[in-house]
Parts: C-alpha cells; structure tokens; sequence
C-alpha cells in the first residue's frame, strides 16, 4: 500500500518495498544544494535514489536536471511518479540499472549525491522493517559505497564534488584507503556527523 510522507518542501510516495525515507537525510539535499550554486553547470546525479526524495529535494529550486539510479524497478516507478508530483518531471531522468550499468563512458556530472546501503551484513536484523536490499552494505557495510565511489570517480566533472552517505566517521576511514584518494584523483574534504549515517563531501582531487 502506497504512503505518502513529508520531505522538505515534497510529499513523497513509497511503500514498503521500498526504504521509507527518513527526514533526517534531507540534509544531503541542503549540502547539495548549496554546492549546486557553485558547481560547474550540467545534470545532477543520484546514485542509489530509491524512492528520489533526496535527489528531487536537492534539485527541486535550482532549476538544475537530475539523473536517479537504481536497480529496484519499484523504486523507479516510485521516483518517477515523486517528479511528477513535484512538478519535476520534466527535468528528472530515471534509470533502472546497477551502478556499473547505468552510465556512458562520456557522461559527467558536478554534483552527485550518493546514498548507498550501509549496514554491515550481521546488523540488517535490527531493521526488520526495511527492504533487505535497501540497507545491506556487505560485511563491512561498505561494498555498494565502494562501488558508488567508482561511478564517482569515472563520472565527476573536474571541480565538481560529491555527498555521499554512510554509516559512521570509521566507515568514512575506511574509504579514505580506497585507491581513488590514495592515488589522488579524489578527496574526502569535509565529513559531517548527522542524526543517523555521516555525509562526506568528495572533490575532484
């Protein structure tokens, strides 16, 4: 059954095949959205958008295209008709693929907002409520982040940045090892603690 929710300045639809969206992730639509008004122009991308409400937020006053992707048909359709409510449609783009599917070699972005599942494997029974594919990370909660920050890594514009949602401050550690900011092609500027998960800001290094 389809339920509907207060997000920002959007009511969104989803229902429970898909992650209910918190209220506290409109956060990653602020930061977003303010590094929107310095960014290059071009298209924003939202990785792992379930239902679309952090990515339409964060685009819904710039004027700005979005591009949402995820592999869950149920999450596109609900993501489309999120645009459509918000009088976005017709700057919204939907695709539903896997992260290493779903662009063009060409293709890139200066903003792209990332929230992948995080939750460590052994943790997902805690969340009982929540689609099983929505929240596991992997062992370490990391594996769908890691594959985000390939797309990022191949797709972000130079001088454009990145918000990507995680877990914890250890987790954000643990990808600062990652090859990407090791080599130097990214880097992890900024971190900030939220209510749940932490956002961090990654550049083009």
């Amino acid at each position: 059954m389809t339920e509907h929710l207060a997000f920002g300045t959007l009511t969104i639809a989803y229902d429970d095949r898909v992650l209910r969206p918190r209220e506290w992730t409109a956060a990653q639509s602020d930061w977003a959205a303010d590094l929107m008004t310095t960014a290059p122009g071009g298209t924003v991308l939202e990785l792992c958008a379930g239902a679309g409400h952090i990515g339409l937020l964060a685009v819904a006053s710039s004027g700005r295209r979005l591009l949402c992707v995820d592999a869950n048909p149920v999450a596109c359709d609900y993501a489309r008709a999120n645009a459509l409510a918000a009088g976005l449609a017709e700057r919204v783009e939907v695709r539903e693929a896997r992260l290493q599917e779903a662009l063009a070699p060409e293709e890139t972005f200066p903003v792209i907002i990332a929230d992948p599942p995080w939750v460590p494997r052994e943790q997902t029974t805690r969340y009982p409520e929540d689609p099983l594919t929505a929240i596991d990370g992997g062992d370490d909660g990391l594996d769908v982040a890691r594959a985000c920050l390939a797309v990022i890594d191949d797709h972000l514009s130079p001088g454009g940045s990145a918000v990507l949602q995680v877990g914890t401050r250890a987790q954000t550690d643990a990808l600062r090892r990652e090859p990407c900011f090791t080599e130097g092609r990214l880097a992890m500027v900024e971190v900030r603690q939220q209510v749940r998960g932490v956002l961090a800001r990654i550049d083009r290094g």
